[in-house]
């Protein structure tokens, strides 16, 4: 049978968890049978194997378990997408769910895209932090910077708040757009989702946006990857992801649209930003080292891009010297974290 949508599922000692996320697809799409759900086993140490191929005998013809050598997120995401039969992609992470209504109605929406025969690369839609140790929600969608229940191109865009980037809870991508990009994703490494929701941009042409909180995002747990502690320690991965986005575009060359050029523009400043912060969180001899080599390269690859990424606001308030200049930058960063609840 034809599917609609593959929902790919990287699964790494994710027993505990797995199944919340794939009940959440099962009921809110209703047991669809076009819809296809694929568990990409990375190795895992626990149950995760055994309760993937449970689950594929239980649903034969909507979950798939597919079996490999830890890779990491990056190349199970990858696994995945090889793997997909459905028109359109979308990856969620074994400790997240989908809200069951919001999924009904992102369902609905693609399938009369198919209907009509209406080609839509790229369908947008609202995530939410779901703080549970804490009992807070907030929900991060895209009023005012996307049109709404209309088919729009990159030219129709408004601005983005820095809470508003791009998220790859938040996107649902074309099949055939993801395999075209050929996603740089380094194995091993943490924090591609960023590689995911930048590289493929150009090459989506029509978009839709649903006002819609489908993602629930599971944040908060100690030694999770977005953990402030855990993002320090991983720094030399933070740097890797960075260096990667810098080198797919030059973005004012690249990039046809100016509305999606200022866009990546930002999203790639805010990765700079990161690098920065982090390195003066970090205890690491090396890391000013890295963080300048990191810089220059920038400069020598791009110098536009450098001088937006270094001198515009977020730059230069993220790169401020001296112990005053540290003290400052993430006086800042912690009151964002606060305003934005970004971890």
């Amino acid at each position: 049978m034809h599917k609609v949508i593959t929902f790919g599922i990287p699964s790494y000692n994710a027993a505990k968890d797995m199944d919340h996320c794939i009940t959440s697809i099962l009921e809110g799409s209703n047991y669809a049978t076009d819809i296809e759900i694929i568990v990409v086993d990375d190795g895992s140490k626990d149950e995760t194997a055994a309760k993937a191929d449970e689950w594929e005998a239980r649903y034969p013809g909507i979950i798939r378990a597919v079996h490999q050598e830890n890779g990491g997120h990056g190349i199970a995401v990858l696994s995945g997408l090889r793997e997909a039969q459905g028109t359109y992609y979308k990856v969620v992470d074994s400790d997240d769910w989908l809200d069951g209504a919001a999924l009904s109605t992102m369902l609905s929406i693609l399938r009369g895209f198919e209907e009509r025969d209406q080609r839509v690369d790229l369908f947008i839609s609202n995530y939410v932090y779901e703080k549970v140790y804490e009992g807070t929600h907030t929900a991060i969608g895209y009023k005012f910077a996307l049109p709404r229940k209309k088919i729009f191109t990159w030219d129709q865009i408004g601005h983005f708040r820095l809470d508003q980037n791009l998220l790859m809870h938040s996107l649902c991508y074309r099949t055939d757009v993801l395999r075209e990009s050929n996603l740089p994703m380094p194995p091993h490494t943490f924090y591609v989702d960023n590689i995911y929701a930048y590289v493929p941009l150009p090459r989506c042409k029509t978009m839709y946006y649903a006002d819609i909180d489908l993602y629930r995002y599971f944040i908060g747990r100690e030694g999770q990857s977005v953990n402030e502690a855990t993002m320090v320690k991983r720094l030399d991965q933070q740097f890797r992801v960075t260096r990667i986005m810098m080198e797919s575009y030059h973005l004012y060359s690249d990039v046809e649209s100016s509305r999606l050029r200022s866009y990546m523009m930002g999203y790639f400043t805010m990765m700079m930003a990161i690098c920065s912060v982090l390195t003066k969180l970090s205890d690491e001899d090396c890391a000013d080292e890295r963080l300048k080599t990191l810089w220059n390269d920038l400069k020598a690859y791009d110098e536009r891009m450098y001088r937006r990424a270094r001198y515009g606001v977020v730059g230069f308030f993220t790169n401020l010297r001296g112990r005053a200049g540290d003290k400052t930058t993430l006086g800042l960063y912690r009151l964002a974290s606060k305003i934005f609840k970004f971890n």
